[in-house]
């Protein structure tokens, strides 16, 4: 590896350091339909977003929800104590796509219609306020 690629690695491991963050893999539905509900919290606060997505009718928010708890807890164990209202908001939420399984649905004369079952993958990154972007709020 190159010296320009190491420092890089570097300073992104460094930088998962400082903040916390939870993935879900292999979630069994299309990414535009998470995408749609990642969009109602991106930048939100926390708990802010555990309301929104409670009280949501999508599928997706429970499961965006179990997410969004994990990544509190893994804040609260790297910083060891319990996290405030109005203290962390999301930074980042990324729903990107997963594996697609091609099946075939049986169709009139012999023919079969393509089927894809889609999946997705799912990050949260949650950090604190910083006092900066508090003063500008």
């Amino acid at each position: 590896m190159s010296a320009r690629k190491r420092i890089s690695a570097e300073q992104r491991k460094e930088n998962r350091k400082e903040v916390s963050f939870a993935v879900l893999k292999n979630v069994p539905s299309s990414p535009r339909k998470m995408r749609y509900v990642a969009d109602m919290v991106r930048g939100m606060e926390v708990f802010k977003a555990l309301g929104v997505l409670k009280f949501s009718n999508k599928e997706a928010s429970s499961k965006i929800e179990k997410l969004l708890l994990s990544a509190i807890a893994n804040w609260e164990q790297k910083n060891e104590r319990k996290a405030e209202t109005g203290e962390l908001y999301i930074k980042t939420i990324s729903v990107d796509e997963g594996a697609t399984l091609k099946r075939l649905r049986p169709a009139p004369q012999g023919r079969g219609y393509r089927i894809r079952k889609r999946s997705n993958h799912v990050t949260i990154v949650v950090d604190t306020f910083k006092k900066e972007e508090q003063e500008q709020n």
